[in-house]
């Protein structure tokens, strides 16, 4: 048997990917700065090319800031339908080719590559399929390998851009020791600035702090990142399925065929369950309605969609689906809405046209959802109605509207 600690894995992370995509639908764009988001001063930057980024741009900056810095930059929408389909033609090369992999956003993936080298150089067979990728969906993209995937992702993040890098068993910790804390998973500016503040600047005198100091520091986190900074990471590689799904359904206590209260269930419907998505850090690709009528006839019907996790996004595709689906003639017992083919991501990267303030918004609605219940805090028009099925405290519901 393998122990956790002689595994091989391997880390790919498309460079810049949303910049790429771009790219390669203009190759007029190629080597000039570009910033993908909101065009409006109160737009945020959602990914920027390497040639901004030498101008200290970054993403989630504001874009009116980045434009300050770099004035000749070229700002693009975003394109998320596209992203999503060049995500899913890599997905596609990768698991036809991978014994075990994980799709852990919309443009990583980790491999278990553990026990190839009986038969051939796991490394030789990674660099294969990283050029694989590269010509058929003409996309740059980095590879790390170690053996564990925090070390992977570190060195895929060394190696970028569109290079790799291999770190051999037993010096991972070497590895790691001369790097500035911020570059460890989990290092945010917060855990840096903390880190700063007693002296602790790289990984090595991180490593050489004891267990109980970091805890009393950090909580609990301190003993993850303790194992960080000696390069110990046993977490799996978790297979990818398109089939997982976050979904909700409700059955009536009177079946109906009133409109205004079925729309406002499937704003309830669809709130409640993209919050859910957003606490996992996770979109969706797909839709799914269903309904039931009361002859108890069930009916459904599915769309693909650039991921998300937007409500309001969301919302648009929900109703869209329920009024193709939806026979006005026929009484409903039940509506059912599931969001699938789910992928890691954050929020942000699919909110292109938003302003600063509507990412705000979603931040602020998700706190109070987090600390009061995601029921607290809804539309206005999500009011529960007459004879549906409901917890008495949606009595409670306060009204909310995106400006």
């Amino acid at each position: 048997m393998i122990s956790l600690q002689q595994r091989s894995i391997a880390h790919f992370d498309l460079d810049c990917f949303f910049v790429s995509v771009e790219v390669q639908k203009n190759s007029t764009l190629k080597g000039k700065p570009l910033l993908v988001g909101g065009h409006s001063d109160r737009g945020v930057v959602a990914a920027c090319s390497y040639e901004a980024r030498r101008f200290g741009i970054h993403s989630a900056m504001p874009m009116k800031t980045a434009l300050k810095l770099c004035p000749h930059a070229i700002v693009l929408s975003g394109d998320m339908e596209a992203y999503s389909e060049k995500s899913k033609e890599v997905t596609e090369i990768i698991a036809n080719n991978a014994p075990l992999y994980e799709k852990s956003s919309i443009d990583e993936f980790y491999l278990d590559l553990t026990g190839m080298d009986k038969y051939f150089g796991s490394l030789q067979w990674t660099i294969e399929l990283r050029e694989k990728i590269m010509k058929e969906a003409g996309l740059p993209i980095s590879l790390g390998m170690a053996s564990n995937k925090m070390v992977s992702k570190v060195a895929t993040n060394e190696a970028k851009p569109n290079g790799k890098m291999q770190v051999l068993f037993g010096g991972e910790k070497a590895f790691l020791a001369p790097m500035p804390v911020e570059k460890l998973p989990m290092v945010g500016k917060e855990t840096a600035a903390q880190l700063h503040r007693r002296g602790v600047e790289n990984v090595r005198t991180l490593s050489e702090i004891p267990i109980p100091l970091l805890e009393a520091w950090l909580g609990k986190n301190g003993i993850a990142l303790w194992n960080k900074a000696n390069g110990i990471d046993e977490s799996p590689v978790i297979p990818y399925h398109e089939q997982k799904s976050i979904s909700t359904e409700n059955t009536f206590r009177a079946d109906t065929i009133d409109m205004q209260f079925l729309h406002a269930e499937l704003v309830r419907m669809t709130e409640k369950i993209a919050f859910e998505l957003r606490q996992q850090d996770k979109l969706t690709g797909c839709v799914t309605i269903k309904i039931r009528y009361s002859d108890f006839e069930t009916v459904t019907k599915q769309m693909t969609i650039p991921y998300t996790c937007s409500d309001h996004i969301l919302l648009e595709k929900v109703k869209e689906l329920f009024q193709r689906l939806y026979d006005r003639r026929l009484l409903v017992r039940l509506i059912g809405i599931r969001f699938s083919h789910l992928v890691q991501g954050n929020y942000q990267i699919s909110l292109f046209d938003d302003t600063q303030e509507m990412i705000a918004l979603y931040q602020a609605i998700d706190h109070i959802k987090n600390r009061f219940g995601w029921q607290y805090l809804m539309k206005g028009t999500n009011v529960a109605a007459p004879g549906k099925k409901t917890d008495s405290h949606l009595r409670n519901i306060m009204p909310y509207q995106k400006r």
